[in-house]
């Protein structure tokens, strides 16, 4: 699942990104208002974390120019500002939540995936016949069987359960698990692939994560062996 993280202050910045990858999100980080609005209507992201003091426009432009556009991803303004209108004006121009600084882990990803569930970006389960992932809690099982997963290859059966029967390309992979800015070897998509189908297909006779030649992935209902 992919955010966006909007913040100046670039050593934060590296904190923030690294804290939501350690819970399994994907993601890119810009550091300016008029990058995060490129960002944000170039790039389809589950949540937008915004801060209000940024160069070029502050976020509370930034938010309402968003929401004027038509763009609807949840917004959580995470900033020093910490008065109470501040907070009002936050949400008045169209954000979803406000957190300010200091401000706990803990807190933080709580508040996201509540976020996200409010905005339907997360279900309780996802399931392609008996194949069933819980994004809040990252677990995965076939029927009975809980299967233990990487955040690496659960962020690539999410990509895969959300778009079941589509056919899904690498770089479309790369880009919703990996980040935006990619520029390593594709084919490490390849490795990632396999180590699921060990894991969710050849344990119990299936064959249900298809390679389609020359365009991608795709992940069908119980097909066996």
């Amino acid at each position: 699942m992919r955010l966006l993280v909007v913040e100046d202050e670039q050593r934060l910045a590296a904190a923030v990104k690294w804290g939501l990858e350690s819970h399994g999100f994907t993601v890119d980080v810009v550091h300016t208002g008029p990058d995060a609005l490129w960002a944000a209507e170039e790039n389809e992201y589950a949540a937008i974390i915004l801060d209000v003091m940024l160069p070029g426009l502050n976020g509370f432009r930034v938010c309402a120019s968003l929401r004027r556009t038509g763009i609807t991803t949840p917004i959580m303004m995470l900033t020093a500002k910490d008065g109470e209108y501040d907070q009002a004006e936050g949400l008045d121009t169209g954000a979803d939540d406000y957190l300010t600084k200091p401000f706990s882990y803990v807190v933080l990803v709580a508040r996201i995936r509540a976020l996200l569930r409010r905005s339907g970006s997360v279900r309780a389960e996802l399931e392609v016949g008996d194949l069933v992932i819980d994004p809040a809690a990252r677990s995965c099982r076939r029927g009975e069987t809980a299967i233990e997963l990487t955040a690496r290859e659960f962020g690539i059966l999410e990509c895969l359960v959300r778009r079941r029967d589509v056919v899904v390309t690498k770089r479309e992979i790369l880009e919703q698990v990996w980040d935006a800015n990619y520029d390593g070897d594709v084919n490490v998509v390849e490795v990632h692939i396999s180590a699921l189908r060990r894991k969710i297909d050849q344990p119990f006779g299936r064959k249900t994560l298809e390679t389609v030649r020359g365009m991608g992935y795709r992940l069908t209902g119980s097909a066996s062996v």
